[in-house]
């Protein structure tokens, strides 16, 4: 009887591999362009289309541009673009604080560079009076501000609720095994269908954006309304990624305590650990650019 074999992440890459992964600026280059395609499409796409249209456009706008920068740049940092989706990595044990923080800031500053480029456009349009004004019809808002009315509770608990859904959907496909079916195409692909149904419920409530890099950029060029209730789009996200990220390191770990004795090599790195280590030290699932950014890989 003849033996498998061996599973992608129990090979022994060669050093030439190892020695061309991406640094941690690269990784930065890419949290930041990425953020800022999201965000250009995100926020330019109801910015230049009629009033009171559907949001449909411009949900399914943002979740194709969350596809297509995954797409390009997950290979390079793990397309996160989005400091929930970080914060839940974090929490899950996938990434170490260091990275967190420093991509929390690349794609803060993508995110504003991308608002600054729509605001500038907007100013040279004779047709807008107020460029601050036009901004506030895409800016995250509540009471008042909400196309519906939707009180401080309602928005807060939607966008926690939506923050955790699309991050235990990063964490759960981007962790899958290409051994047991998966795909390298599922994370990207299902992450923005995700958004893009989160935020067609989004917008009908009160431009809910799940990501607060997206949230600071719109406020920052909307009337003053936005900066005082931004806080309501930072915590929130950020608390449900926390609660998604805390369920995903729950079930590493028991996986971990499951699995059988024996060594495992991780690819790339020329290190053995044991199989039956913390999710978080030996992910025998999680991809190359999962292992790079926890550590694992530089």
């Amino acid at each position: 009887m003849s033996s498998p074999a061996p599973a992608p992440h129990d090979v022994l890459l060669p050093s030439g591999l190892e020695a061309a992964r991406p640094g941690l600026l690269p990784r930065l280059g890419a949290e930041a362009f990425g953020t800022l395609f999201i965000v250009v499409a995100g926020l330019g796409v109801p910015l230049f289309t009629i009033p009171d249209s559907s949001p449909l456009p411009a949900a399914l706008a943002a979740g194709l541009a969350v596809t297509a920068a995954m797409l390009a740049f997950a290979h390079v940092s793990g397309g996160h673009f989005n400091p929930a989706i970080t914060a839940g990595h974090l929490v899950a044990g996938r990434i170490r604080p260091g990275a967190a923080a420093a991509y929390a800031g690349a794609q803060l500053v993508g995110a504003l560079a991308g608002a600054f480029a729509l605001y500038g456009i907007l100013r040279t349009l004779p047709g807008i009076a107020d460029s601050r004004t036009a901004f506030d019809t895409v800016t995250a808002g509540f009471g008042e501000h909400s196309i519906i009315q939707a009180p401080l509770a309602a928005a807060l608990l939607l966008e926690m609720l939506g923050a955790a859904i699309v991050v235990a959907v990063f964490l759960g496909t981007s962790g899958s095994d290409t051994r047991d079916g998966g795909s390298w195409y599922a994370a990207p692909v299902a992450v923005g269908l995700s958004f893009a149904v989160l935020l067609q419920l989004g917008q009908s409530v009160g431009n809910l954006p799940f990501n607060p890099a997206r949230a600071v950029a719109s406020a920052v060029f909307s009337s003053g309304w936005a900066l005082e209730q931004l806080w309501v789009f930072l915590a929130a996200p950020l608390l449900g990624a926390a609660i998604a990220g805390l369920v995903f390191r729950s079930m590493g770990t028991a996986a971990g305590a499951g699995a059988g004795a024996g060594a495992v090599v991780q690819a790339g790195t020329g290190e053995t650990t044991e199989a039956g280590e913390p999710a978080e030290t030996a992910e025998p699932g999680s991809s190359e650019a999962q292992e790079f950014f926890d550590g694992k890989r530089g």
